[in-house]
């Protein structure tokens, strides 16, 4: 039996992968996992709090300028690791400052290798995630942000875009290679402007008063999106190649501006790839929210990770180098997504 946090990516897929990843390509060395645990053992930057929701705390990661927008920044399916600390910490040296948050969606874990990363994955509890958002989005307008937006990689991505549909309060979505499935959220209902950035060589077929933004990557770009469904005070969502699952967050129902990045190339069907980018943009068109999807034909899945060690694991997944031009195109379109939406 499948169970309902895997149904939302593998409906076009054998039960045993949410990607369809594992059966191709092997864990990483050794090596790789050291340079991953010593990359977050340098996250000195970043003030570690917990936040309450519901019967439950959970841990989060601040850094950035007080009494600023605030964005929420979603992780990709390998858990709260080096880079999407990394894309934290430039979101929040971005003019005019911003609080950036990662909340820990895994609750301590993080993945090291593809198995792993899809098996933590396979068990997240999705609803559980979009309440998490509006936890850190109800987080960061009690702290300083009167404008929150919500950004999002890969399943971030999605998760940004949903939060467009599913999250009361968001001012503004830009996800990332990500896409939520219509079981999660519909894009038709987004509330929020979205902006979505996808690289046209992604693969991942079918598959990114003080107001808060929410970010993700891949995984966390799609919780980003259905942010902007679920969570409310989400002003504005910026997700990356990731999109939620219908049964997660409808973006035809977005709340929040959203805005969806993907590359053309990416392969995660039915999550980030090309098909699934358009049909969620169509239905941002529905919601009525501001939005903006940004297609990439160079790129494919996860080509935000820019830092050593993540050129390195891309590699080791089989997936292309992307200039850093379009690294750059895709931060400029962010930033400007953001001070749209989240600048008082």
């Amino acid at each position: 039996m499948v169970s309902y946090s895997s149904r939302i990516f593998t409906r076009t897929f054998p039960k045993s992968t949410a990607f369809g990843l594992t059966r191709t390509l092997s864990p990483f060395s050794t090596g790789s996992r050291l340079n991953q645990i010593r990359s977050m053992s340098d996250s000195t930057q970043f003030k570690k709090i917990q936040i309450q929701r519901d019967d439950n705390t959970f841990d989060a990661y601040v850094v950035g300028k007080e009494n600023a927008p605030g964005i929420v920044v979603l992780q990709e399916w390998w858990g709260v690791d080096f880079e999407v600390k990394n894309h934290a910490l430039k979101i929040s040296q971005f003019d005019p400052g911003y609080k950036a948050l990662i909340p820990d969606l895994y609750r301590g874990k993080v993945g090291l290798d593809v198995a792993e990363a899809q098996h933590l994955m396979d068990g997240l509890d999705w609803q559980g995630a979009v309440k998490d958002i509006q936890a850190s989005v109800n987080w960061l307008k009690a702290n300083g942000s009167q404008k929150v937006g919500v950004t999002g990689f890969c399943m971030g991505g999605a998760l940004a875009i949903a939060s467009s549909v599913l999250v009361p309060g968001v001012d503004a979505v830009a996800a990332f290679y990500g896409v939520p499935s219509s079981e999660l959220a519909d894009p038709t209902h987004a509330k929020a402007p979205v902006q979505a950035q996808f690289g046209e060589r992604d693969n991942f077929v079918g598959f990114s008063d003080v107001k808060v933004g929410v970010t993700g990557f891949c995984m966390g770009g799609a919780l980003a999106i259905a942010s902007s469904v679920l969570v409310p005070g989400v002003d504005a969502v910026a997700a990356f190649y990731g999109v939620p699952s219908s049964e997660l967050a409808d973006p035809t129902h977005a709340k929040a501006p959203v805005q969806a990045q993907f590359g053309e190339r990416d392969n995660f069907v039915g999550f980030s790839d090309v098909k699934t980018a358009k049909a969620f943009e169509e239905k941002l068109k529905v919601s009525g929210v501001p939005y903006e999807v940004c297609l990439y034909p160079e790129a494919g899945h996860a080509f935000m990770n820019k830092s050593p060690e993540g050129v390195k694991r891309r590699k080791g997944m089989g997936m292309d180098d992307v200039d850093d031009a379009v690294v750059e195109l895709a931060w400029s379109r962010f930033r400007s997504w953001m001070s749209r939406f989240l600048s008082s």
